[in-house]
């Protein structure tokens, strides 16, 4: 909410020797008078944000799309394609590898056989053969397709990762199912497509987080029945009262995923708190699944599924 009041200042820029609202790149900033010294110091005070390896915005700038395609349009030459975690990211899904949070990834972008590879620090340069219907111009940079990125995503990450990048990416809308399983053909023989093959028919846009995705993923490989998403949950007059994540109506069992995002806080956890007791004097087992469950060095996801799915199924009565 912005309050409508007089004499408000302007937020302080960084620097007035910087741009105010483009992103630039470390020689820009020196080009203007600002050394690296200043720069790094910026940079640590939280006065400029990184937004790719050796691009810059200032803080007060908002993290949009569009400034995302005018970073990426400094850090990437315009005969190449943005691909892969890139192309993802520059859509808004979160399609990021362990610990990108901490250290921002480099740029992947390919350019056509025949050329030479992108070699910059900040860049991840390869070549790959892409059809004419596989790239589009996004805010001005050239990037690959929503569909050519989940295919490309779905066989060349790791699987945990893959089915997160197919679920959000088929969220998106900018492809159907049909036209994701229908293009699994094309990759016959490319690295990853077994993989792809085992996810792609697996991809679901009502996941809403990649813990969610992941969380499904694990339910697949116990052995379980198909689970319904986004369950609602009802009260007795037939409001909608909840939904949850993943589970069998029919046999009341619900599994949910608490990540760090939306289930930390005090609040956070209350509420959770009262919904699952809300859930289990109806009858529903409720399953609760954290990160250290399932991305932990003793994951217990596949037992927390397995004993909560035995409970729904031979101690608590059917509905339906």
């Amino acid at each position: 909410m912005v309050l409508d009041l007089p004499h408000v200042p302007e937020p302080l820029l960084a620097d007035p020797r910087l741009p105010a609202s483009d992103p630039f790149t470390y020689q820009q900033a020196v080009d203007r008078g600002v050394s690296r010294h200043v720069l790094s110091r910026l940079s640590r005070e939280g006065s400029v944000r990184r937004v790719l390896r050796g691009v810059f915005v200032d803080a007060t700038v908002p993290d949009t799309l569009e400034v995302r395609a005018r970073a990426l349009s400094l850090a990437v030459p315009e005969s190449a394609v943005v691909t892969d975690r890139t192309a993802a990211w520059l859509r808004g899904v979160p399609a990021l590898a362990p610990g990108d949070h901490l250290v921002l990834p480099q740029v992947s972008v390919v350019r056509p056989r025949g050329e030479t590879r992108v070699r910059h620090a900040a860049v991840r340069g390869g070549i790959r053969g892409l059809r004419p219907d596989d790239v589009e111009v996004l805010n001005g940079v050239r990037v690959t397709t929503a569909l050519r990125t989940a295919l490309d995503l779905g066989r060349l990450v790791r699987r945990d990762q893959a089915i997160g990048a197919l679920d959000a990416l088929l969220r998106t809308g900018e492809f159907s199912r049909s036209q994701l399983l229908g293009s699994l053909g094309r990759f016959k023989g490319y690295r990853g497509v077994r993989q792809l093959r085992e996810l792609a028919p697996l991809a679901d846009p009502r996941a809403e987080s990649p813990g969610e995705s992941v969380l499904r993923l694990r339910w697949l490989d116990v052995g379980l029945p198909t689970p319904d998403l986004q369950i609602a949950l009802q009260d007795v007059r037939g409001r909608l009262r909840y939904r949850g994540d993943l589970g069998l109506a029919r046999f009341r069992y619900l599994a949910e995923y608490d990540g760090e995002d939306f289930h930390s806080s005090a609040a956070q956890r209350a509420h959770d708190q009262r919904r699952r007791d809300w859930l289990r004097t109806r009858g529903w087992v409720v399953v609760v699944i954290r990160g250290e469950d399932i991305y932990g060095p003793a994951p217990r996801v596949h037992v927390l599924l397995r004993e909560g799915w035995a409970r729904a199924r031979y101690r608590l009565p059917r509905t339906g």
